[in-house]
């Protein structure tokens, strides 16, 4: 079939779907094959259930319902429809990936140029081969600015993705200690994420960066469609920090705007958002209703009152990087009574437990009072701190832990995502 064809069928549909779970009247089902599972196999549900038209690239599926669109690759079909899509749209794209804070930034993104745009931006963090046509596919008529997330744990990966979704514009949040199973160093994480570089450089695009990040001006230094964003630096947009204590609050010219975002860390995610608003002509004043509007959730950042304790939520994701800033935040923050419970960090390759060993290390220096250590890696780690205990399994943390439960403090939480820290909250 004709992709001309197939996209007149998708226009006429209610949107696409790849989970029988999610099923609208009238969508395209898309059978994709996984590791653990075939779409295929579901073709006869997603039509009972009131499919328009199945995707299929399994022939034994292509039967006589009339109602199967049988390719040699359902997912390649679904990244050229998105493509077409996106090419028909004619919409100004941001994309945005980076170590560390994706997800945050395009939410502030999101809801600073919201002010001005309808927009349509990834949902949650679905920024995969799968993820980003699926956000292509959610833009309609009506979108005037789309917002993409990118996500990778190898190269090559996001020039993929620059492939399907073409972006007009571009920000790389940071280059940290993230997915090096893929990348394999910190130089493999740096020319994996600057793959947005190369291909808005070779498009004419224009790149937000941050100025102060001696990576990102170096990488920059010979593209010439660039917006910087600096405290210090001349040629980019001046932006203060204040305080970061719990809040981030920052200034831009003569106005001052307080978040509800924690730690330092979170700084530059704003100054993008903040940024963007200023380039796309939106008034400073309705910047700050915006940035000030934006609550985190979803276990990123979220300060928590239980009881008499205060709790910062960060157990959506965890590598290095980010964990070693989060607790040089905490660290610095001036409280009497303060814990960090850590969970094990994930797809660090070879460097497993070096890097669990290193924030062992770390905290053995500050002034933290109590520290819990989850998981197989922190488990095996050598402690040299008398306030610290390890625990190989959450339920053996558990069982100490519910016996146990602090007051009048504040704790930090941080883990990678299959750690469900989270569940941490039901014993305070």
């Amino acid at each position: 079939m004709k992709l001309e064809i197939l996209y007149s069928y998708f226009l006429k549909s209610t949107g696409i779907c790849t989970d029988t779970r999610k099923i609208k009247k009238n969508c395209i089902f898309v059978a994709l094959r996984g590791d653990n599972f075939n779409g295929n196999e579901f073709t006869k549900e997603a039509l009972n259930q009131g499919a328009s038209w199945v995707i299929i690239d399994d022939i034994s599926q292509h039967k006589n319902s009339g109602k199967t669109i049988l390719c040699k690759d359902s997912l390649v079909l679904l990244q050229e429809l998105a493509t077409y899509h996106r090419q028909q749209l004619n919409i100004p794209i941001i994309a945005l990936t980076g170590s560390n804070g994706k997800t945050t930034t395009k939410e502030i993104i999101n809801t600073v140029l919201s002010k001005k745009f309808k927009t349509t931006a990834t949902l949650g963090n679905l920024n995969n081969h799968i993820g980003v046509p699926l956000t292509l596919l959610s833009m309609t008529k009506d979108t005037q600015m789309g917002i993409v997330e990118m996500g990778a744990n190898h190269t090559k990966e996001i020039e993929a993705l620059c492939q399907i979704a073409k972006p007009d514009f571009g920000y790389i949040t940071n280059f940290g200690k993230a997915h090096l199973e893929g990348f394999g160093s910190i130089e493999g994480v740096i020319k994996g994420k600057s793959e947005l570089y190369t291909y808005l450089t070779e498009q004419k695009g224009c790149l937000f960066f941050n100025a102060d990040d001696p990576i990102q001006k170096r990488l920059l230094e010979n593209h010439t469609l660039k917006i910087g964003f600096s405290q210090t630096d001349a040629a980019s947009l001046k932006i203060q920090q204040l305080s970061a204590d719990p809040y981030v609050k920052l200034k831009i010219k003569d106005t001052t705007m307080t978040s509800h975002l924690i730690g330092a860390y979170n700084f530059t995610n704003i100054c993008a958002a903040a940024g963007m608003g200023m380039h796309f002509n939106i008034p400073l004043k309705e910047i700050k209703e915006a940035i000030q509007a934006y609550i985190p959730n979803n276990n990123r950042s979220q300060l928590i009152k239980k009881g008499s304790n205060n709790i910062i939520l960060d157990a959506y994701n965890a590598n290095p990087t980010s964990m070693m800033a989060a607790l040089h935040h905490f660290n610095t923050t001036k409280v009497a009574s303060k814990m960090v419970i850590l969970g094990d960090m994930f797809e660090l390759g070879e460097t497993t437990q070096e890097e669990h060993q290193h924030i062992v290390d770390y905290l053995s220096k500050t002034n933290i009072t109590q520290v819990y250590l989850i998981g197989e890696y922190f488990g095996k780690t050598i402690l040299n701190a008398k306030n610290s205990r390890q625990y190989k399994t959450f339920d053996a943390f558990k069982e100490v832990f519910a016996t146990n439960t602090p007051k009048d403090t504040d704790i930090l939480i941080k883990a990678s995502r299959g750690m469900a820290l989270e569940r941490i909250l039901k014993l305070l």
